[in-house]
């Protein structure tokens, strides 16, 4: 024996607790009990559509904890005590980031998201708010952990009883013996339980791919549809495989077969561009200044309403009866949000399923609009007052084709309002740097002072928002109203340095508020909201086109989406956009089709809408009939589904596999 004890410590109840939670386990049951109770919790807060909880989820929820703690068992008793308690911390710190993280993004954390960690810091306040109190449960093990703890030190330090050891070279030979012989048993029994949480898990992932979810591994059109499956720690598991298959494992290039059907899809997109002389906008505007403002978090329902009497966005309302506004726009973006936004709109291709473009492919070649204006003799800049590392942007906006980022540093921080300058300041500042610029320019403009979490200051608020006052959903509308104030100062401010009438203005929005309430927005709305009612104010966001001559003014109510931001702008200007890889429609040319795909899998056509399951089987989809506004059969959303599909894939294989390089250095390799 290693030590002596007197025979009232051996025979104490303490130690007899000790001696049958070692031989049995029972710490490690019940590790495995208070994983599985927070994977609950965390369903229980999701309130995913067609996505429950059910034995087989419990199955597979309870053999992916094995998978990640088996190897505790090799351990002694107190090393895997140890163990235990810190991949409790570690494993319950992802559940709860994700629960934050999928109350506003509506998915989960992933590698290429981690990879911007660094930007968690100037959420601040965001992260606050979207912190409920009885999130305290996730933590409850903690508080109980903490109090034994206590319980223990207090009971060590009062007993305070010496151990002597033995110095016989027998007992030391045979209490080697005895370690080696309770490894072995220990490995083994850790063994035992990899193989059972291995077949736990991929048991029931296996058969539901091989049966209703067939292709989920290969499309990856949607995280939830893979947590669907996989449960959240199998989930993370795929997604830290996949990430280092991408950039670790071997770099294989895209099949021939693959490639040439990405090839022949944008052939065939591009005989369907518009041509000189096909009406009278192409070119109509040739060598026009053109200044897009992407709006932050600015959505399409605030657009002419008003609230207790007062107009929401009266400069947006005046401006629209002498621009172009586009009622039906959809926001496209995913995890990336704001920089998807911008991607999206720039370069015409849709985000990918997980992470941003920016911070994942930032040395990818892709047909941006300012590259391509660039080309043409304009120069381009892009506005925007924050840190010009947030998003990768001083890297990826260099590789988009502009001539200067004017970030933070370039501004005078004068009207210091939400993350950093008020935005009245910083189209002002913005402005007087274009007067300086080389015209024709092309200007990207981004906004901030509508971030979430919309807390500006009482002197800003100019609305009575009665009800809704001090909710967050009226502050955003708070916010929205101030935005709408300085875009029409920025309107004056263009005609009195003369940039109006040479300037084609466009302001959109990127992205939703992440305020998923229907209550707040039938308070605001003052009506009743169907589930397609949501759907599509959660994904619209305004389109305005002002025009120098103030001409085609009036209402467009064909859908139309992010990526069709930059071959419409090509089109009035002129430029031919048949010989770049852009995926999105022409807003100006009737000859293509109008079809709106959501990263989510969820599509438009005018006629029908779609809405995707989030199992990922269409049949368990919603269609609705656009005139009706009611339910239809599913089928007629058949043949568009399975192209709003292809286009989700042809994107992601594009970026993903730098195709446009490729093709490019193909056709230059041809040339010669």
């Amino acid at each position: 024996m290693p030590y002596l004890t007197s025979r009232s410590e051996r025979g104490s109840w303490l130690d007899r607790l000790k001696w049958l939670v070692s031989f049995s386990r029972i710490d490690y049951i019940i590790f495995i009990i208070l994983m599985l109770t927070k994977l609950v919790i965390l369903h229980s807060h999701l309130h995913l559509q067609n996505i429950d909880m059910n034995p087989l989820d419990v199955v597979t929820a309870v053999g992916s904890i094995m998978l990640a703690s088996f190897w505790t068992i090799f351990l002694p008793y107190r090393g895997r005590i140890i163990a235990l308690i810190v991949l409790d911390v570690l494993l319950t710190f992802l559940i709860f980031s994700d629960l934050v993280y999928f109350r506003y993004f509506q998915d989960f954390i992933t590698i290429p998201v981690l990879l911007q960690a660094g930007q968690v810091d100037s959420l601040g306040d965001s992260i606050w708010e979207l912190i409920y109190v009885e999130d305290i449960w996730m933590f409850a093990d903690w508080i109980a952990l903490l109090l034994v703890g206590l319980f223990l030190l207090v009971r060590r330090i009062r007993r305070r009883t010496p151990r002597y050891y033995s110095s016989n070279r027998q007992h030391s030979s045979m209490y080697n013996d005895r370690l080696s012989k309770r490894f072995s048993k220990r490995f083994v029994q850790g063994m035992i339980v990899f193989v059972l949480g291995l077949v736990l898990t991929v048991g029931p992932i296996k058969f539901a791919t091989s049966t209703w979810a067939t292709g989920l591994f290969v499309g990856n059109w949607w995280n939830m549809s893979l947590y669907n499956v996989t449960g959240l720690l199998a989930f993370h598991g795929y997604d830290a495989y996949r990430y280092a298959d991408d950039h670790f494992g071997p770099q294989d290039q895209l099949s021939t077969d693959k490639t040439d059907e990405v090839k022949q899809w944008f052939d065939a997109k591009q005989a369907t561009r518009s041509k000189a002389g096909d009406d009278d906008l192409f070119g109509a505007y040739k060598g026009k200044n053109v200044i897009v403002v992407q709006g932050e978090a600015f959505m399409n329902f605030v657009i002419g309403k008003s609230y207790n009497g007062q107009e929401i966005t009266p400069n947006i309302n005046r401006l629209m009866k002498k621009s172009m506004y586009f009622s039906q726009y959809y926001h496209q973006t995913g995890q990336g949000r704001t920089s998807d936004a911008d991607m999206a709109s720039n370069a015409s291709l849709h985000p990918l399923p997980t992470g941003s473009v920016f911070i994942r492919y930032p040395d990818h070649e892709f047909d941006t609009l300012p590259k391509i204006l660039k080309s043409k003799d304009y120069s381009t800049n892009v506005f925007h007052a924050y840190e010009s590392s947030f998003w990768n942007r001083s890297i990826m906006y260099q590789n988009m084709g502009y001539d200067t980022f004017y970030s933070k540093p370039d501004f005078t921080i004068d009207e210091p309002l939400g993350w950093s300058l008020g935005d009245k300041s910083f189209f002002r500042q913005s402005l007087d740097k274009m007067t300086e610029l080389k015209q024709p320019f092309y200007s990207f403009l981004i906004t901030l002072s509508s971030h979430h979490p919309f807390s500006l200051p009482a002197s800003v608020q100019e609305l009575d928002m009665g009800d809704l006052s001090g909710t967050t959903f009226g502050d955003y509308i708070q916010s929205l109203h101030y935005v709408d104030a300085a875009l029409g100062e920025m309107e004056q401010e263009m005609k009195d340095n003369g940039l109006w009438d040479k300037t084609i203005l466009m302001f959109y929005g990127d992205h939703d508020n992440s305020l998923k309430e229907k209550e707040p927005m039938e308070e605001f709305l003052g009506r009743s909201l169907s589930d397609l009612d949501m759907e599509q104010l959660m994904n619209q966001v305004p389109m305005l086109v002002h025009l120098p001559d103030d001409r085609h003014a009036g209402t467009y109510n064909e859908p139309a989406g992010q990526l069709d931001m930059t071959p419409s702008i090509l089109h009035l200007l002129g430029i031919q956009a048949s010989p770049y890889y852009l995926m999105g429609n022409d807003m100006f040319n009737q000859k293509e089709d109008k079809l709106v795909v959501l990263r989510t899998g969820a599509f438009t056509d005018g006629k029908v809408f779609y809405i995707p399951s989030a199992d990922g089987i269409f049949e368990n989809g919603t269609a609705y009939d656009m005139k009706t506004r009611e339910v239809t059969d599913v089928e007629q959303a058949r043949s568009s589904y399975d192209e709003a599909q292809k286009r989700l894939n042809i994107s992601d294989e594009l970026i993903t596999y730098d195709l446009i390089r490729q093709f490019h250095e193909a056709k230059s390799s041809t040339s010669k």
